[in-house]
């Protein structure tokens, strides 16, 4: 066993965890933060992205020791102080970037990661920058339309068909 300590969420936490167990397992099981799904078990749907230290992490490849000492952000960490929404959840909502909801975290983390590099992207970098993030029901049209809106950007002139968009 292995002694872990790092922040999660802006917390503090520490467990005793086997060398072999990944980041997504410790936040889940250990700590109960579930927001954070496991969806492929292989670092292709990216469900389970969280931030480390700032960074875009599939955290079902990530070892929980090799985030010793840093700082996690999951999805329960990015609501605002007061527990509203933050923008780019407001914009998911808005904008029903979401049908299942079963991607939604780790899109709403890879939005945050990429609006954090590239504040205004184009509707092609989003596109580009999610295909890490598989999403079986929305065709993506409105998840790419609440990332422009989390933005800053007009998206007025965006219909809401997602098939046309395709």
């Amino acid at each position: 066993m292995t002694k872990v300590s790092m922040k999660v969420n802006g917390k503090p936490v520490s467990g005793e965890v086997e060398g072999r167990t990944l980041l997504v397992s410790f936040l889940r099981d250990t700590l109960g933060l579930t927001g954070t799904h496991v969806g492929c078990d292989t670092s292709q749907c990216g469900a389970c992205v969280v931030h480390v230290d700032g960074q875009a992490v599939k955290s079902c490849t990530m070892f929980v020791a090799e985030a010793e000492g840093c700082e996690v952000t999951t999805i329960e960490g990015m609501a605002n102080a007061d527990g509203s929404l933050s923008t780019i959840q407001q914009a998911f909502q808005d904008h029903h970037g979401l049908q299942c909801g079963f991607c939604t975290p780790g899109m709403v983390m890879s939005a945050a990661a990429l609006l954090a590099g590239t504040p205004k992207p184009t509707e092609a970098e989003i596109r580009h920058y999610l295909e890490g993030n598989i999403c079986r029901c929305t065709g993506y049209h409105n998840i790419v339309k609440a990332i422009l809106a989390a933005s800053g950007q007009d998206v007025s002139d965006i219909g809401g068909d997602a098939i046309a968009a395709e």
